[in-house]
């Protein structure tokens, strides 16, 4: 079967390769899925680029992706949630990696029915993004009147959080550029910051819960704007310490600064890494089911376009996701 794969670590036009591979073989938990289409995201671009490597190494060659929606064409014998002919769609699992694919192996427990009310290209965009939103909103337990302050409205993760939030009766505000201020208030965020003409931390007060896609300086500042015993929730700032033990990093510290800035407003700080999980991809396909969520994307590629659309990702312009119709 053809396959895009990561050859080594640096460019992305010098990295990816079409390659022929074996068609995957299963296991006893696994269902292999007839790929109809995959989606990328920013790890995926940071995976090529060498930035993970002591985090998450890889064997070359290894297929790219994570997202993936498709047709279960088998499945293992202890497999009992799922028929062949199932239209589902997962978030793979690390050692699993690799969905720009004719076919993936994967094991049952990352795996949903997709939602019936979208395509495979929509349903392809949504479990990483989606998961992440998810995992990341439910640790902080977010609740309906919560002010909640979600970065980059536009991005894949920022769209599906605003709308998640909102689906918990929360209140919204977002960051975002000028140019995609209607888009994310039609998602639903109550205040769309324009951070291009406007100061967030002039207008967010007293925020329950900060959601931090952005990382750097933004990490800090969100404790200005939480109130005392606010909850500020981040996919890229540091690590706290225990995500740190997960990752092997038993002799870890919180810096310094950020050490202080939680224990100034009584809050708490945590790093969340996604992790696949079907159940909760089968929330997400009711919340798609009962239009509370939809999914955004900003083009899709043919496969045999797969490098270009790694060079869409890397521009950093895309709103929503990046989409790849494998067959």
């Amino acid at each position: 079967m053809k396959a895009l794969q990561l050859v080594k670590y640096g460019k992305i036009k010098d990295s990816l390769v079409f390659n022929e591979v074996s068609k995957p073989t299963i296991q006893a938990t696994d269902v292999l899925i007839e790929v109809k289409a995959a989606a990328i995201n920013p790890i995926d671009k940071s995976i090529i680029l060498g930035n993970l490597q002591n985090m998450l190494p890889i064997p070359f060659p290894s297929t790219s992706a994570y997202d993936v929606s498709g047709i279960i064409v088998e499945k293992g014998a202890e497999v009992s949630n799922f028929e062949i002919g199932d239209l589902v769609y997962s978030r793979v699992p690390q050692e699993q990696m690799g969905t720009i694919a004719e076919y993936v192996a994967v094991t049952n427990m990352a795996v949903s029915k997709k939602p019936g009310n979208i395509s495979f290209e929509e349903a392809a965009s949504i479990p990483l993004a989606g998961l992440t939103a998810l995992q990341s909103l439910e640790h902080v337990g977010i609740k309906k009147n919560d002010k909640v302050l979600i970065h980059a409205g536009s991005g894949g993760v920022g769209s599906i959080a605003i709308q998640y939030a909102k689906a918990k009766g929360a209140y919204v505000y977002t960051t975002t550029s000028t140019n995609n201020v209607k888009w994310v208030a039609a998602l639903g965020a109550d205040r769309v910051i324009d951070y291009k003409t406007e100061d967030y931390k002039a207008i967010v007060k007293d925020a329950d819960i900060v959601f931090d896609t952005l990382g750097k300086n933004y990490s800090l500042e969100a404790f200005q704007v939480i109130k005392q015993g606010g909850k500020v929730v981040s996919v890229v700032g540091p690590l706290d310490e225990d995500s740190a033990k997960m990752f092997g990093m038993a002799d870890y510290k919180l810096p310094e600064e950020l050490a202080k800035l939680i224990s100034g407003k009584e809050a708490s700080y945590k790093f969340i890494f996604m992790h696949p999980n079907g159940v909760h991809l089968g929330e997400l396909k009711s919340l798609i089911e009962d239009e509370k969520i939809k999914p955004i994307i900003d083009k899709v590629y043919p496969f045999s376009e797969s490098i270009e659309a790694f060079t869409h990702l890397a521009s950093g312009r895309a709103k929503g996701k990046i989409v790849i119709k494998i067959n």
